[in-house]
């Protein structure tokens, strides 16, 4: 690892003054769980750390407030997933995280963290292949050509077929969550659906964040939906891997009757990936096995699919399925 400056801002405008300031190469760290892996493989050279741990007083609480659930951008991983409310209003959420990662992790990373962590694609992390335009904007896919049965199916470009790795921002898309950042303009709150970009043409730019904002927090409203949700995560083993598929799905039903459908896609896209084909085909329908599988068929009709993740369309489909069905089985208490 490369020598470093370092800093412990203990306000969000400290931080942005500090980063507007560097002269180039600054970087902020929280958990440090991606940040540190990616400083020791010299696929990020930061000449200036500056550490939010300072912020997490201020924006790293839980709570309710009215019907919103505030999670400040600091929360720990672990201790979001562990929180009973959370755990007993969007099961979807506690689930996300409870899957994600090891303990260890899930005790040092945060959410703000997660949702910002960088793919893991091998030829991104292997500084000896030179075509990445995720490292170098024009390089070049190495995945393309490559080895890429753990690559994106969904969003993908002629410039990068690399999967998004998290879990908690799939339960974050079909809460309708928001995102509330700090940056040199103010404050601003977006949807979470918009925080990620598609690779396109300049797979370098993964989010609308402009150049040093910060999360500070996420708002997610209480719905008709929010208990009767689960995440459902495929994956070659059943401790700290990533998923090859999963599908976070929060349902409205009158009886058997699908009054609203919300479903997001990991392990199989480019982004957070909202399935929103799926959800519209589910509305006003009984949820039967025959009606999930067109939905699910209709999630993954748009999948492209490389020379060894054919399989993933398959997969998908079958993760989405079992996920709805399990989801309608759900005994919910208001």
């Amino acid at each position: 690892m490369r020598s470093f400056a370092y800093s412990r801002p203990s306000t969000p405008q400290a931080a942005l003054t500090e980063f507007g300031a560097a002269a180039s190469g600054a970087a902020y760290l929280a958990g440090g769980t991606t940040l540190l892996d990616l400083m020791k493989l010299d696929v990020l050279q930061p000449e200036r750390i500056l550490d939010l741990n300072g912020l997490r007083a201020d924006f790293g609480r839980i709570r309710q407030d009215g019907t919103l659930l505030r999670l400040g951008a600091f929360a720990k991983m672990a201790e979001v997933a562990d929180h009973p409310e959370v755990a007993a209003t969007f099961p979807v959420i506690s689930q996300s995280l409870a899957l994600a990662a090891s303990p260890q992790i899930r005790n040092m990373a945060s959410l703000g963290g997660n949702v910002l962590q960088r793919t893991r694609c091998a030829y991104f992390r292997d500084l000896s292949w030179s075509a990445c335009n995720k490292r170098v904007s024009g390089s070049g896919c190495a995945a393309i050509e490559g080895a890429n049965r753990m690559h994106a199916v969904l969003g993908t470009s002629s410039a990068c077929i690399a999967t998004y790795p998290g879990d908690f921002a799939q339960a974050l898309m079909v809460l309708d969550a928001s995102v509330t950042v700090a940056g040199p303009r103010g404050t601003r709150t977006l949807p979470f659906a918009e925080l990620h970009r598609r690779p396109g043409d300049r797979p370098d730019l993964e989010t609308t964040l402009a150049p040093g904002e910060i999360i500070l927090e996420f708002v997610v409203p209480t719905t008709a939906w929010s208990r009767r949700s689960m995440y459902l995560k495929i994956r070659d083993r059943q401790s700290y891997e990533f998923a090859v598929a999963s599908a976070a799905v929060a349902l409205d039903l009158d009886g058997d009757t699908v009054r609203e459908a919300r479903i997001a896609l990991g392990g199989l896209a480019s982004v957070p990936w909202r399935a929103s084909e799926a959800e519209e085909l589910l509305q006003g329908q009984p949820l039967t096995e025959d009606v999930a599988r067109s939905a699910a068929q209709a999630a993954l009709a748009e999948a492209t699919p490389q020379s060894h993740n054919e399989f993933k369309i398959e997969l998908g489909q079958s993760t989405l399925v079992r996920a709805l069905l399990q989801t309608a089985a759900m005994e919910v208490t208001e």
